[in-house]
């Protein structure tokens, strides 16, 4: 899906959702977790029937899928969204992955090629070469880790630092933060076609920082919801001419009951999250 489409979907859906299908085993009905080859293939099924028309993105987080021998729900998981009738929608693979280059092309293949997801989360830490791979793939996209939505985001990546561009310059001193100084950088990467950033919303103080030096990229924005970071504050910080943001929910969404009812309490959960975002859409 390129940018265009994308757009193209949020205005139609009347919503910037993306679900992330991160299901715990342990907070999974026992009638789907007992009674099913692919317990975590069943439950995500049941999600995306729930919700499909409310998102246009789903982001399974890959660490799931590895640690509960569940890589073959992985690619039914894809397979169905494919094939969805409701479809298309953005998919994003939450993998954070990026190596030296003969393994970052592996983990691009993997990932935008063999599975075909849209698009693929990367870590930024080791520079160019590393993120290169997946930005050569035609059609698909990086989503570079910025400024994240945990706790321990703020041992690194709200840092003071002076741009290396800037470092030899006489009488420069412009310092920012080493989050802005990776978006900064990451600009001359890719482009707003091929690259988004990932901003969390538990930092809504620094989204606007963040538009002002990629005025025209979407942004993956984790944390409303279960991690505390509100919509309206998101919105009101980052949102430009394209809308240009994906906010994501994950246990808000899918774990919002842990009973045989959990699709409707999905849906419940993602109908009010989209309903907010039609309003704020319709006066923008």
């Amino acid at each position: 899906m390129n940018k265009q489409e994308l757009v193209n979907a949020i205005r139609a859906k009347k919503s910037f959702l993306c679900v992330g299908l991160d299901p715990d085993m342990d907070m999974i009905p026992p009638a789907i977790r007992n009674d099913y080859t692919h317990p975590l293939f069943e439950f995500n099924r049941i999600i995306i029937d729930a919700t499909i028309d409310l998102a246009v993105a789903y982001k399974p987080n890959i660490a799931f899928y590895e640690s509960s021998r569940g890589w073959e729900s992985l690619e039914k998981t894809m397979a169905y969204l494919q094939s969805h009738p409701a479809g298309p929608v953005f998919t994003i693979a939450d993998a954070k992955r990026a190596d030296i280059g003969n393994s970052s092309i592996q983990y691009a293949k993997t990932f935008l090629e063999k599975l075909d997801f849209d698009a693929v989360t990367v870590n930024p830490y080791m520079g160019y070469d590393s993120v290169k791979p997946f930005l050569e793939i035609q059609g698909k996209w990086a989503i570079i880790l910025a400024l994240t939505s945990n706790p321990g985001a703020a041992d690194f990546q709200t840092l003071d630092c002076i741009p290396i561009k800037q470092q030899h310059a006489k009488g420069t001193s412009n310092h920012m933060q080493l989050h802005q100084a990776v978006v900064e950088t990451c600009l001359q990467w890719g482009s707003a076609e091929n690259t988004m950033f990932v901003l969390g919303a538990t930092r809504p103080e620094s989204l606007a920082a963040i538009r002002k030096i990629a005025p025209n990229h979407f942004f993956l924005i984790p944390g409303v919801g279960a991690q505390g970071g509100k919509l309206e504050e998101v919105v009101a910080q980052c949102m430009n001419g394209e809308v240009g943001i994906l906010v994501n929910s994950s246990r808000g969404i899918i774990h919002a009951s842990r009973d045989d009812d959990f699709d409707i309490r999905a849906r419940e959960a993602a109908s009010r999250l989209q309903q907010q975002m039609e309003m704020m859409l319709d006066t923008r």
